[in-house]
């Protein structure tokens, strides 16, 4: 059977879905044919925008820069954990990742398959389900120092609240009148701070698409191998990526 090359990358277009927060995205023409001679274009987009890998620098400033990280960690023999069925905001705990890892060694990049990537451009995409910290500690002892994600992040992604400001003024009102010692939570990251402060450092992808063929690839025996390399962004905690799967 022919090698098939599958894409995995979200397209990049102007007011895509971002982490929240993050910068929004804005594609227009910086020059023309018709006034220039060719066409440019100009972005205007995050690190962390679209399909993308995260370097160990996203969560601490001693950790590594995208630049500083070999080629290798970003292509490799890949394993998929079928992780699909799993509820909205559902913890990833080691033992629904065991099938997957007891297959997993060095150079392995682990892919999560929730099915979250039908989601995408909703609301729904932000309730992922997430890896425990124990999940990505038991990810590191396997050897595995590639994890992509087809969500927005391996780690649990707060609720922004509802859209319309008088709605979100309100509830502000009613927590300061009502919990006035609570402090607003913040994600901890904290499987980030595992994966990517592994020893030698390690990287995640997230945003990936649809990884079903990927799954019927390894169910049917053919080897499945992942390129996920980023633009060389200096001194950077991310960037994005042409994601792309061949099955053998």
């Amino acid at each position: 059977m022919a090698a098939t090359l599958v894409d995995l990358t979200h397209q990049v277009t102007t007011a895509m879905p971002v982490y929240p927060g993050d910068p929004s995205v804005l594609l227009e023409p910086a020059l023309t044919t018709a006034t220039a001679g060719v066409n440019v274009l100009a972005l205007h987009l995050g690190s962390q925008s679209g399909t993308h890998v995260d370097a160990p620098y996203h969560v601490d400033v001693t950790w590594p820069t995208l630049d500083g990280l070999p080629l290798e960690l970003f292509t490799g023999p890949a394993v998929v954990a079928d992780l699909r069925g799993l509820a909205p905001r559902a913890a990833v705990t080691p033992d629904l990742l065991a099938p997957a890892l007891e297959r997993c060694g060095a150079g392995h990049v682990l892919l999560l398959a929730t099915g979250w990537a039908r989601h995408w451009g909703t609301d729904a995409y932000l309730a992922h389900p997430s890896l425990t910290p124990a999940a990505a500690e038991a990810i590191v002892a396997a050897g595995v120092r590639t994890v992509g994600v087809d969500a927005l992040s391996v780690d649990p992604t707060a609720d922004p609240g509802p859209g319309d400001p008088a709605v979100a003024a309100l509830l502000a009102d009613l927590t300061d009148e009502h919990d006035q010692g609570a402090a607003a939570e913040e994600p901890t990251l904290a499987a980030h701070r595992v994966l990517l402060g592994a020893s030698g450092g390690g990287v995640i992808a997230e945003n990936l698409t649809d990884l079903r063929l990927l799954l019927e690839a390894q169910e049917a025996g053919r080897p499945v191998e992942v390129s996920l390399f980023p633009l060389r962004l200096v001194a950077a905690d991310g960037a994005p990526v042409r994601a792309v799967a061949r099955l053998g």
